[in-house]
């Protein structure tokens, strides 16, 4: 790129590409500036265990990549994206032996926890999504308020609303009687920082319960670097570049407008149009802005921000699939392993207090089960995270390994057999991911907190909850803005959307 860009992108994950490619596809030159070696954020994958096991780095399950409205107009598929499935994809087993399933098959009520009404239940809310899933997805990744987006989903929203008004314990209990039926929606939330009693708290399980019936928990073929691969080819066709190793360190602005970034290197690109930060909020507010370009109110805010529970996070090179006991666990995408809601509950109330669970809550990933390429023949990769304090008593480097063998102890209690077949293992503790992602503060895979009271108008700081801030022509459009965390383009989609309305 000869000359200064139309548009500089700060960070290259899937919402800094996306917004790259919308702004591109409305005529801009984009310059796209990545800090790392390697773009893609945490959608990228790597051979971390031993050659030929192929493992995703950051995230690993798309329920929304087929069917986000930010990223199914990119026709990725054209760049040669293509997705598998397990047969089924989220298994809910516990040591009792009992496991509630959920696959893409909403007459397969069988899996549902095994009690017939618990069963009924879930197809009934299963074939409703079915129905209005498209109208739904608009709602919740929509730019707030979704005022048009409400009145397509109808008297629909008076159901979601009514999930969005209870816990993940109290949803639960009110419709299934099982007790392995009921640990699926509070199970879910903890992809987030949503404990089974928080209030508000059961729309984050219930909308991935939802999405694992019908688009499902979606394996990238070659690893969830394919994903990254084909928006940078997207991104290419349009005339767009991404230039690695330039990591920005200062946003400048003149009469309170941003006009340029200045990089580590002391270089000074101009955006003659506008900039969109796919980055941390508190990066953003704290570091790569002059204080004179913030209020203090926003900075106060940005130095108390609400970050998500930390990840520890293992990935295996396996002499064969895992042993899983349970039939459906052991053809599942998705495993999630928690005994209990009340097992969930004690789960979270021990990373809030700063203590490791003594019983880590699992989401294990069994990606070589549908894609086959991402291990050698016969043998198998396998991915988990637990949730914990981002910070323990000692450091980590003293925790690091003991609470290894503690993961592996709670999968081989579902899994008997599993340790015999590592063949390699590889750790990541809270401070690892941070290291390799800078937005991953302390671990939080989520961008902050995914709490009501952090939520909605208050993401990541009220008034800028529209990816505008306080300095014109610079938008935030990372997942520290609405809809949040997971893989679907939104924030970095909208954020260009507010910038080219701007721009007229």
């Amino acid at each position: 790129m000869s000359s200064d860009p139309d548009a500089i992108v700060i960070g290259s994950g899937p919402n800094g590409l996306v917004a790259a490619i919308d702004l591109a596809r409305a005529g801009m030159s984009v310059l796209v500036l990545e800090a790392s070696a390697t773009p893609g954020g945490a959608v990228r994958s790597a051979e971390l265990t031993l050659p030929g096991f192929v493992h995703d780095v950051g995230a690993a399950f798309f329920p929304f990549a087929e069917v986000s409205p930010a990223l199914e107009p990119l026709e990725l598929e054209t760049a040669g994206l293509r997705f598998a499935h397990a047969e089924i994809e989220s298994a809910h087993p516990a040591p009792d032996g009992t496991c509630a399933s959920i696959s893409r098959d909403a007459d397969a009520v069988d899996l549902f926890g095994g009690l017939e009404e618990d069963g009924r239940a879930w197809r009934e809310i299963a074939l409703w999504h079915r129905d209005t899933r498209q109208e739904m997805l608009d709602l919740l990744l929509s730019p707030l308020p979704p005022v048009r987006a409400a009145m397509r989903f109808g008297s629909n929203m008076l159901r979601l609303m009514e999930v969005a008004m209870s816990s993940g314990r109290a949803w639960s209990a009110e419709h299934f009687r099982a007790e392995a039926a009921r640990r699926v929606v509070p199970g879910l939330a903890l992809h987030t920082d949503i404990a089974p009693d928080d209030a508000c708290g059961a729309a984050v399980g219930f909308v991935l319960a939802l999405l694992a019936s019908s688009s499902g928990f979606a394996v990238p073929e070659g690893g969830s670097g394919s994903i990254t691969r084909a928006l940078l080819a997207k991104l290419e066709e349009e005339g767009g570049e991404v230039r690695t190793g330039a990591r920005v360190q200062r946003i400048l602005t003149r009469k309170g407008e941003a006009i340029a970034v200045r990089t580590e290197h002391a270089d000074e690109i101009s955006a003659t149009r506008c900039i969109v930060a796919d980055v941390a909020a508190p990066s953003l507010y704290l570091d790569l802005l002059e204080e004179d370009d913030v209020p203090p109110r926003i900075r106060a805010a940005m130095r108390d921000f609400p970050q998500g529970f930390g990840t520890f996070k293992m990935d295996w090179a396996l002499d064969g699939p895992c042993p899983f006991a349970h039939p459906d666990a052991a053809r599942a995408a998705v495993v999630h392993a928690g005994d209990s809601v009340d097992d969930i509950q004690r789960v979270c109330s021990a990373v809030r207090d700063g203590e490791l669970p003594e019983r880590p809550y699992l989401v294990i990933g069994q990606q070589s089960r549908a894609d086959p390429t991402r291990a050698p023949e016969g043998k198998h990769t396998l991915w988990t995270y637990a949730r914990v304090p981002s910070q323990v008593e000692g450091g980590w480097a003293r925790h690091r390994d003991r609470y290894a063998d503690a993961v592996e102890a709670r999968i081989e209690e579902l899994a008997p057999g599993f340790r015999e077949r590592i063949l390699a293992r590889a750790i990541h503790a809270p401070p690892d991911l941070e290291a390799q992602n800078e937005n991953l503060i302390g671990g939080d895979l989520g961008g902050g907190s995914a709490r009501i009271r952090h939520q909605l108008f208050f993401r990541p700081v009220f008034p800028y909850f529209r990816y505008r801030t306080p300095v014109k022509r610079l938008y935030l459009g990372s997942s520290y803005t609405h809809p949040g965390a997971g893989v679907h383009g939104a924030c970095g989609h909208n954020a260009a959307r507010a910038a080219l309305r701007d721009l007229g």
